[in-house]
């Protein structure tokens, strides 16, 4: 009778620690939802499970590794220009946002029109964006739209949901669901869930990046040409139903709608003298 037992406490070994280790995955997935919800600056709820510390650090060391990979440009006039544009845009920031941040902007030689900006308040922009980017107020725009997403904290969003969504991938194998499940819970999850919070941050930096360039004394108007500019160029598009972006349509659509509040924040920064006077060259 004691061997029995003790045979049937060994052989159930493996499925105890098996049901542990699924109870203490979902535990943790679910923890991890209840400690970290926190709201973007449009009062969106987020979930973010890492620190400003992690994120900034790692804006830090992505930010060396893009300027070690990627060629600098050596024009002193453009690179003038543009840290012209980024510093009426960074000023137009609160205390907090200017302070807690190093702000720093390097501009690489490249064709495409593109920009970034990574926590940490790491700023590139690729000189292919200023032949798109007509005036220093089109240029404010783009700037000002990705400083947006470091005032949201979508990286951190994007990371966390990436974290998280792994945690929910690992629970389903853990618990022995099948793959064709399994690739529907991947497909979902990247489809159903992941892209439209994309398409929310793009519309979320849109509306920060529209009221911080007019709170600089830019003109918000020319954010609409901006993206009118993109349209031209960008070609065949995927259609906004599984797009990471709005449509140039529903973005400029959106821009309109937020166009009277803009001119109001812009009339006020001008009445106080701020004038933004940043010449390009190109």
């Amino acid at each position: 009778m004691e061997n029995l037992q003790f045979t049937f406490l060994n052989n159930a070994t493996p499925f105890l620690l098996v049901l542990v280790s699924k109870r203490r995955l979902l535990c943790s997935a679910f923890l991890l939802l209840l400690i970290s919800c926190t709201s973007s600056p449009l009062d969106r709820r987020q979930v973010v499970i890492f620190s400003e510390a992690e994120m900034v650090q790692q804006g830090e060391n992505l930010y060396r590794q893009i300027q070690q990979e990627e060629e600098i440009s050596t024009d002193s006039r453009n690179t003038q220009y543009v840290q012209c544009v980024a510093d009426h845009v960074i000023a137009a920031l609160d205390e907090r946002q200017r302070v807690n941040y190093f702000w720093e902007i390097t501009v690489f030689e490249s064709e495409q029109a593109n920009a970034f900006a990574l926590p940490g308040g790491k700023i590139g922009v690729y000189s292919g964006l200023l032949s798109v980017a007509q005036n220093q107020h089109q240029l404010a725009a783009v700037m000002a739209h990705e400083v947006g997403h470091v005032l949201a904290n979508h990286s951190n969003e994007r990371a966390s949901q990436s974290t998280i969504r792994n945690i929910g991938v690992a629970a389903a194998q853990t618990l022995g669901i099948s793959n064709s499940t399994l690739k529907a819970l991947d497909l979902g999850t990247q489809f159903g869930l992941f892209l439209p919070f994309s398409r929310i941050q793009e519309s979320e930096a849109d509306s920060l990046g529209v009221f911080l360039m007019a709170n600089a004394g830019f003109d918000p108007m020319e954010s609409i040409t901006l993206w009118q500019n993109m349209n031209a160029i960008s070609g065949s598009r995927s259609p906004e139903l599984i797009s990471t972006h709005p449509s140039p349509r529903s973005r400029i659509a959106e821009l309109r709608s937020l166009m009277s509040s803009a001119l109001q924040l812009q009339q006020t920064a001008t009445s106080k003298g701020l004038n933004p006077d940043c010449l390009t060259y190109i």
